[in-house]
């Protein structure tokens, strides 16, 4: 047998240096073999951001919601606040409406009682207490009575059945009838006889003496 020199003959040639794999991956408990590390927390990381972001949407739809909600209450409020005011005006003015009816049946017993006073009849005795009674009983209510001597004359509150004089400040010089307002409304107005006011009368007495006093120079 033939020997070499250099040693036993390989008759497969000359080796190859091994091939190492290495795996970063972890064995789970099943025995499965687990994704790197670097992995596990790219993906732990999108899939927290996933919940976040449906989290910030969810969050702006509600808020958008609530906001709508609100607006919408406050308007109910207004539109209530505006109902309720609106009804009460109306009562008011019903009840104001209604009370002004029975006070003006009442007039034609006022003008009795004034008559009969003016004649002396209630100086004294139970029907002086029943008119002053019945007297206070409608002021508490609202009515008031106009109408009196030396008073500018008003043509929205006094009715002129006579005029006295030529002057531009008419006063009333004398009370026929008492004017009655309830409130603002005006139930009946006052029958007046007008004259000139005090600053038409010293005029017209001032122009008199001037035209005396010339006639007298002359």
């Amino acid at each position: 047998m033939t020997e070499h020199s250099g040693g036993p003959l390989d008759n497969h040639g000359p080796k190859e240096e091994p091939v190492t794999i290495v795996d970063n991956r972890k064995i789970d408990q099943d025995g499965k073999p687990s994704a790197p590390q670097g992995d596990v927390s790219e993906a732990a990381a999108n899939s927290a951001a996933a919940p976040a972001a449906e989290g910030d949407a969810l969050a702006d739809s509600i808020s958008a919601e609530l906001s709508e909600r609100t607006a919408d209450l406050q308007r109910l409020t207004a539109e209530y606040a505006n109902y309720r005011r609106r009804v009460d005006r109306d009562r008011k003015a019903a009840i104001d409406s209604a009370k002004a009816a029975v006070v003006t049946e009442l007039l034609g017993v006022l003008d009795d009682l004034d008559r009969a006073r003016a004649h002396g009849d209630l100086e004294s005795g139970p029907l002086k207490s029943v008119a002053d009674k019945l007297a206070d009983a409608l002021q508490k209510q609202g009515l008031e009575e106009f109408g009196v001597e030396g008073e500018p004359f008003d043509p929205t509150l006094h009715e002129a059945v006579q005029h006295e004089g030529e002057g531009h400040n008419p006063v009333i010089g004398v009370v026929m009838r008492k004017g009655y307002r309830f409130g603002d409304r005006v139930l009946r107005h006052a029958l007046v006889g007008v004259t000139d006011g005090v600053a038409d009368l010293s005029d017209s007495s001032d122009t008199a003496n001037a035209g005396r006093d010339a006639d007298g120079a002359e």
